[in-house]
């Protein structure tokens, strides 16, 4: 990768002057200049103090540090490593504690590392091969032989879900090609859009909730997604609690591939 180039991009791409960079890097302006056209190297403090003030992901950050010749400065961990075990645990709660209502833990492709038994009932009826650890979530919202056939507002929803793809081109491109023309809205919007599903215990009208590890150090673990869905009615609420299983004695988790 090309640094100054690369350096170039992030910034440009985030509405981000290089006045304003300088002062939040604590450099000049003319000095940034001096980077970014080539003719000044910087040092791997400087790289770093760039990457935190353009607030890029620690993937990012660890890519433009690999540019500019430097080692990453954040580790990559698998799932499975027993530095992640707190994390797991905690995650494992969460799940477990947002019984009866379901939820789910994807990496950064949206590939399933974990769910509760409630996400069976949001599942219902789907492909074998889109649901499980280690399959596309996304893909199976938006798959003719997944959810869509049974989601009611399924225009309106995969829009939500496709601008959450910018990262991932060859997905949005699939998926894209599966989803109708949305209709403008004639009525109220509501407070919240709500995913509007047929299931074996009537019409599910549910909102959702993403959580991420803010302080996160570890690429994997800033990575992470916790989608949790909550019911947007009494009626919701009342079926998923009819549908509630036992919860299972562990769950699984799948390390999210690696990524170039």
């Amino acid at each position: 990768m090309d640094f100054p180039r690369t350096l170039r991009e992030r910034r440009t791409r985030r509405h981000v002057s290089q006045l304003d960079l300088a002062l939040r890097a604590g450099t000049t302006q003319r000095h940034l200049s001096f980077i970014e056209s080539g003719r000044s190297v910087p040092g791997r403090n400087m790289v770093v103090r760039l990457a935190e003030s353009l607030e890029l992901p620690l993937r990012e950050r660890n890519e433009l540090l690999l540019a500019a010749g430097y080692a990453p400065a954040y580790p990559e961990s698998s799932l499975d490593d027993p530095v992640l075990a707190p994390v797991r645990t905690a995650i494992d709660h969460i799940l477990r504690g947002h019984l009866p209502y379901p939820a789910l833990v994807v990496d950064r492709g949206g590939d399933l590392i974990a769910a509760n038994t409630a996400f069976d009932l949001i599942t219902e009826g789907a492909a074998d091969e889109l649901v499980g650890p280690g399959t596309n979530v996304y893909r199976l919202a938006l798959h003719p032989d997944g959810l869509a056939p049974r989601i009611l507002n399924l225009a309106e929803w995969a829009r939500h879900i496709l601008v959450r793809l910018g990262h991932l081109e060859e997905l949005r491109a699939e998926l894209t090609g599966y989803v109708p023309e949305l209709e403008p809205s004639a009525g109220q919007l509501g407070f919240a859009v709500p995913l509007r599903l047929r299931s074996s215990y009537g019409e599910l009208r549910l909102m959702t909730t993403v959580t991420t590890f803010a302080t996160a150090v570890d690429v994997t673990l800033a990575e992470l997604k916790l989608e949790a869905f909550l019911p947007a009615d009494p009626a919701t609420a009342e079926a998923l609690t009819a549908a509630a299983g036992p919860p299972r004695h562990r769950l699984r988790w799948t390390p999210p591939p690696s990524r170039s």
